[in-house]
C-alpha cells in the first residue's frame, strides 16, 4: 500500500505555511503594496485552488453548466480581492487557513447551485454487476459530451489526483486484511479512480466533507463550523461517506482473484 505519511506530512506542512503567512500579509495590507500582498497570496493558494478545482468538475460533470464557462481562475481571481478587502475579520493567525476554506466555499455556493444526488446509485450499490460498474467507470471518464476529459484539458496538473488510499477509508484494526487483500488485488490508481466515483455520486455535503477532511486536513470541528454544522452531523456524513466507500470497495472487488 502506498504510504499516506509523506503525502500527510505535506499537507500539514502546507497549512503551517498558510498560517505563518498571514502576519506578512497583514503588514503588507497596512503597507498598502498590494502588488507584494497578491505575491504571497499566490504562494498560499495550491490547496484552495484544487478544491475549487474539484468542485466545478463535478458541477459540469453533472451539467450544471458547460466545462467553457467557468474555470478555476475565475473563483481564484475573486478570492484574491475577497482575502484583501477582508483578511482583518480574521482574529488569529491560527484561523486564517479554515477562513480562506470557508470564503472560498461561499464564492462557490454562489456559483454553483445545488445538486441533487443521485439516489439511485445508493439504492443499488450492493446490487451492481462488475461490468455495470466498469460502466459507470467508463462514463465518469467522460464529460457530458461523451469525450474523455483529459489532465490537459483541467488546465494544469493540480487535479491530477487527489491521491485518496484505503487508509482514508477503513480505520478499524480488524479492517487490516481486508485493506490489505484490496490493496494488494487493486493498485493505488485503481483505488483512486474507484473512490472519486462514488465520492462522485455522493450528496455534495457528504463529498465535500470527506475531501476537506481528507485532503484538506481540516479537523471535524473546524468543518462543522465551515459548514455550519455541528459536530456531530459532520462526523455522521463523514462516518456514513466512509461506510458507503467500504460496501462499494468490497461489493465491486471481493470476488476478483
Amino acid at each position: 500500500m502506498k504510504t499516506s505519511i509523506s503525502y500527510y506530512q505535506n499537507k500539514n506542512e502546507f497549512r503551517l505555511f498558510v498560517t505563518k503567512s498571514f502576519s506578512s500579509l497583514i503588514k503588507l495590507k497596512e503597507e498598502d503594496n498590494q502588488v507584494s500582498f497578491n505575491e504571497l497570496v499566490l504562494k498560499i493558494l495550491p490547496e484552495i485552488r484544487k478544491y475549487v478545482k474539484g468542485r466545478l468538475i463535478t458541477a459540469i460533470k453533472k451539467g450544471h453548466f458547460s466545462k467553457k464557462k467557468y474555470k478555476a481562475d475565475d473563483i481564484i481571481d475573486q478570492l484574491f480581492i475577497t482575502i484583501y478587502d477582508n483578511i482583518e475579520e480574521v482574529e488569529n493567525k491560527k484561523d486564517f487557513y479554515l477562513w480562506l476554506f470557508k470564503k472560498t466555499n461561499d464564492l462557490l455556493d454562489d456559483l454553483i447551485m445545488e445538486e441533487e444526488f443521485n439516489e439511485l446509485f445508493f439504492n443499488n450499490i450492493d446490487d451492481y454487476s462488475k461490468p455495470e460498474w466498469d460502466e459507470m467507470q467508463e462514463k465518469f471518464s467522460s464529460d457530458g459530451g461523451g469525450d474523455l476529459l483529459m489532465i490537459e484539458e483541467l488546465d494544469d496538473m493540480s487535479y491530477n489526483h487527489n491521491d485518496y488510499t484505503l487508509n482514508q477509508v477503513f480505520i478499524e484494526d480488524n479492517e487490516k486484511d481486508l485493506v490489505e487483500k484490496l490493496d494488494e488485488q487493486l493498485g493505488d490508481d485503481k483505488i483512486n479512480e474507484h473512490i472519486e466515483l462514488v465520492l462522485h455520486n455522493m450528496p455534495s455535503t457528504m463529498r465535500e466533507i470527506f475531501y476537506l477532511y481528507t485532503n484538506s486536513k481540516l479537523k471535524v470541528d473546524e468543518i462543522a463550523e465551515m459548514q455550519n454544522k455541528t459536530i456531530d452531523e459532520v462526523e455522521k456524513l463523514l462516518s456514513d461517506a466512509k461506510k458507503v466507500l467500504q460496501r462499494s470497495l468490497f461489493n465491486r472487488y471481493s470476488d476478483e482473484k
